[in-house]
């Protein structure tokens, strides 16, 4: 089989009809292709901590938001074997965060994929690094041409 951008993007437009926790925290897909992936969120005040930055959970959680997009991008049902982050900023009260994931490795069954989160300034928040599983079965059948 192919992957090609229209069958990224259906894939894409499949996994975010039941994201419910992504459009909560106004968490948006930008971007899709086969391997990678692009979202935003904008740190809002319940986002903020004690510290007056953002909860680091919830960079992790645009993180693997954006790892889950690019691994389901090529029409295989994967989930997270394994994740880690590391932080090297803090994000603050309205900075406009952008993950970008890429695939590092994908075998049969298990891959790698990056994830840098960046703010607005382009200044690194984060760096992640996702392990992922294919657990068989596939986001869109192309069979009945729903990525055309």
């Amino acid at each position: 089989m192919s992957e090609t951008p229209s069958l990224a993007q259906a894939c894409g437009d499949a996994l975010w009809r039941g994201d419910h926790a992504c459009r909560a925290l106004g968490i948006t897909l930008l971007d899709i292709a086969p391997g990678s992936a692009t979202m935003s969120m904008q740190v809002r005040a319940d986002m903020v901590n004690g510290h007056d930055i953002c909860h680091g959970g919830l960079i992790f959680t645009l993180a693997d938001s954006c790892f889950a997009y690019a691994c389901n991008s090529e029409n295989h049902n994967t989930v997270a074997a394994g994740a880690r982050i590391e932080f090297l900023a803090p994000a603050r009260l309205g900075d406009e965060l952008t993950a970008a994931a890429s695939q590092v490795q994908q075998g049969r069954r298990s891959g790698v994929y990056d994830v840098t989160v960046v703010n607005q300034t382009q200044q690194t928040i984060a760096l992640f690094r996702g392990n992922s599983h294919r657990i068989g079965g596939h986001l869109v059948d192309v069979s009945a041409g729903e990525h055309d």
